[in-house]
């Protein structure tokens, strides 16, 4: 068995928000559901999820300001916008923001899960069309991840475990955030007090290893993450 698709859906209507969780979970599906547009984003960097759902018109923060938020965090996180709201400006900037659809209610169930399959079929393709890095340059620096060097005027520096698979994550979201609660999860296992502490300390070593050029930044994102930058 395959790793379960894990759904994160925004949803003000509860008996609607109840019945359409229950359809996807029927089809294996784990859906992280919230109905306040306020607590959608703080949540959305919870957890590492594989697609989202989203009402437009939500109490608080809308559907489209919360996607403009989760696109910051991840770009490529697939994003359908299932909404009451027809009008043709409304499906044009539900696209803008780079919804893979856009979908209104009144709707066909089937419709929505065969949507769902093609869309994650598409990410899963693209994917793997891409090979996984394992050398990256950056500013004068040269990155290699197998062997966990970080090489700059033919000096090695030997990075541990942790510190070359934080550094490659950032390497990968390169000039995006890399949200905390991911990165945590990916290498620590968990996020809690200890291990946020602990990312912060290797935060610190991989600024100190990469001071030699001063065209790198390892920037905090207050209440996202780091950004890895080079101008």
């Amino acid at each position: 068995m395959g790793k379960k698709v894990q759904v994160f859906m925004v949803e003000d209507d509860h008996n609607f928000g109840a019945v359409l969780k229950s359809y996807l979970e029927i089809h294996d599906y784990i859906v992280h559901w919230v109905d306040d547009g306020k607590h959608a984003v703080r949540e959305f960097r919870s957890e590492d999820f594989d697609i989202c759902i989203l009402d437009v018109m939500l109490p608080n923060v809308d559907g489209f300001q919360i996607a403009k938020e989760i696109r910051f965090s991840d770009k490529n996180i697939p994003l359908i916008f299932l909404t009451a709201k027809a009008l043709k400006e409304d499906i044009l900037k539900g696209f803008s923001l780079g919804a893979d659809d856009y979908i209104t209610k009144p709707f066909d169930s089937e419709v929505l899960l065969c949507k769902i399959k093609a869309i994650l079929k598409r990410n899963e393709i693209n994917e793997e069309s891409q090979p996984e890095k394992d050398e990256f340059e950056l500013g004068k620096y040269r990155f290699n991840y197998p062997h966990r060097f970080l090489i700059i005027d033919g000096f090695r520096h030997k990075l541990s475990p942790r510190e070359a698979e934080l550094l490659r994550l950032l390497c990968i979201k390169i000039n995006d955030v890399l949200p905390r609660e991911m990165a945590l999860k990916k290498i620590w296992g968990e996020d809690n007090y200890f291990t946020t502490r602990s990312m912060d300390v290797f935060i610190t070593k991989l600024r100190k290893y990469l001071k030699d050029d001063p065209a790198i930044e390892i920037s905090n994102i207050h209440g996202s993450g780091f950004k890895l930058t080079v101008n």
